[in-house]
């Protein structure tokens, strides 16, 4: 039998202390979550809507097929930053007319719905996510374009906007732009730069240069219908495909849009009859221990996310530190490598780069389950291997050619996290728990390291140690690795696509399997060099 078995005891002490304190994280990225859904804030968003417009995201409930869920991706960027958690934009996977679209809407009420730096970025994950999975993208626009005082980090980076959207096109991968307000200067280039445009009656206001810039360059006087209005658009300069009266009739052009498109995905369906997990994932609140510290069974987790609980593992008896098998999510096919213990030594990484290999022959998706403290240091390792079976991981999986999904559960240091396919290794989607962290080592270690080299550097120079000193720096350090390497700042600055409950796992990886399945699933035919 596969059917993983729990042994999870939902009634001992160290589970309700686990499951507390995950509850307490899960409150504090909600109240973060709160302020992004707040948008500019009442005032704001009461002075939209005296206008008869809608917020972003009452847009994209319009949208998207009614009572189908909506992934929102990075709703936590610039969180910690001088601007508005959300960055002034929504992004997400929605599902209009059948067809999965990355949606990207943006947020008129925080700063007219300017771009600026953290904008940027979120933007341009959304446009590679769509990329890689294949999937069509609405573009909701009313912007009014740069944030003028950061225009140095967003103008010449910015580019590369438009650029996509050429891209998506020339790939065959619809592009589609629904315009509610101000689309100026460089941000007429969404429309004009997209497959279909609708534009808005009295509304829509796309043009290269307003009234003011106008008379200034040229002499012209000019309003703002003639310059850019949807009426113009429609009638003369041919810009604008399609005439919407009101915001509800645009976004229902743009639905009949998507469902004139002929989509169909190219990656193999899932099978038809999916059995839920057998244990509850409401058990997963207290899987992971407050202390990450403490190694945790990664097949409690996997046990609650798999279809049937059913887990197929891979030299179970190997390499045991890290966990390897086969499995099905929500009818898909999937490989999953899951940290049990947290050190990678050189069997583990010998394992996980033939199960990574054999994926890759099957044509079979990876998802990687963080908890790892990186790989094993010391001089037994050192001459055991260590550097070229880490090396041999780490090739296999930045030349693995199947889609990686990532979970950040506990701990991700140091190139663990590089071998476990973080950021900098390209996964289709990549998310964290509230319980999270991961920075280049833990606090207490860096902070040990940087008063270890002091203190050699005093004893070299012949000079007396600052006891106090090297005392204060260590916790100093601590405390600033400790804030640098939770799941909200590092969500912030867009190292993950979001933060997000435990007990939604299995939902949000079904909906990015699914997403990832627009796309046809091919395996890598060649990888680097391995040094054996």
């Amino acid at each position: 039998m596969t059917i993983v078995k729990s042994a999870v005891d939902t009634s001992s002490g160290e589970y309700a202390d686990a499951a507390k304190a995950m509850v307490d994280k899960i409150a504090e990225v909600d109240e973060a979550h709160a302020t992004a859904l707040a948008g500019g804030g009442p005032s704001k968003v009461e002075r939209h809507r005296k206008r008869g417009k809608l917020t972003a995201r009452e847009r994209i409930e319009l949208l998207v097929d009614e009572d189908s869920p909506f992934l929102e991706l990075c709703p936590l960027a610039a969180w910690g930053s001088d601007f508005q958690v959300g960055a002034s934009v929504v992004t997400g996977i929605g599902v209009v007319e059948g067809v999965e679209c990355m949606i990207v809407a943006n947020d008129p009420t925080v700063r007219g719905g300017t771009s600026n730096p953290w904008t940027l970025r979120k933007s341009l994950r959304a446009n590679e996510i769509a990329e890689k999975n294949r999937l069509p993208v609405i573009s909701l626009v009313e912007s009014g374009g740069a944030d003028l005082p950061t225009q140095k980090e967003v103008f010449i980076p910015g580019g590369a906007l438009f650029r996509d959207l050429t891209r998506l096109s020339a790939q065959g991968i619809p592009t589609i732009a629904l315009v509610f307000g101000n689309s100026t200067a460089g941000g007429a280039y969404i429309p004009g730069m997209s497959d279909h445009t609708v534009m808005v009656k009295e509304r829509s206001k796309v043009f290269l240069g307003g009234p003011p810039l106008v008379k200034m360059a040229t002499g012209e006087d000019a309003d703002d219908e003639s310059l850019g209005g949807a009426d113009m658009h429609a009638t003369t300069s041919g810009l604008a495909d399609h005439f919407a009266v009101d915001e509800p009739d645009a976004l229902r052009l743009g639905r009949s849009i998507v469902k004139r498109l002929n989509w169909r995905k190219k990656g193999p369906a899932p099978r038809a009859e999916v059995r839920e997990p057998r244990h509850s994932p409401e058990e997963l609140l207290g899987v992971v221990p407050a202390d990450l510290k403490v190694p945790f069974n990664p097949r409690e987790v996997i046990a609650r996310v798999v279809d049937d609980s059913d887990f197929d593992e891979f030299k179970p008896r190997y390499g045991s530190s890290l966990v390897t098998g086969w499995a099905e999510l929500h009818g898909y096919p999937v490989g999953i490598l899951a940290n049990a213990r947290g050190v990678l030594f050189s069997e583990e990484s010998q394992k996980a780069t033939q199960f990574i290999q054999l994926a890759n022959r099957a044509e079979t998706p990876l998802l990687f389950l963080h908890n790892t403290t990186g790989y094993m240091v010391g001089a037994e390792y050192e001459q055991g291997g260590i550097i070229k079976h880490g090396a041999m991981m780490i090739n296999a999986v930045s030349n693995s050619k199947v889609p990686h999904i990532s979970l950040l559960m506990g701990s991700s240091y140091g190139a663990g996290h590089y071998g476990m396919c973080g950021r900098a290794y390209d996964p289709r989607f990549l998310f964290s728990w509230p319980s999270a962290k991961s920075a280049v080592m833990g606090p207490a270690q860096l902070a040990g390291v940087i008063s270890i080299v002091g203190r050699a550097a005093a004893e070299a120079k012949g000079q007396p140690f600052d006891e106090a000193g090297d005392a204060a720096m260590r916790e100093a350090v601590e405390n600033q690795i400790e804030a640098e390497s939770l799941p909200m700042f590092l969500s912030g600055r867009l190292y993950d696509d979001g933060v997000i409950d435990p007990r939604d796992t299995r939902t949000v990886l079904g909906m990015c399997l699914s997403a990832i399945h627009n796309a046809p699933i091919e395996g890598a035919e060649n990888f680097g060099v391995f040094r054996m």
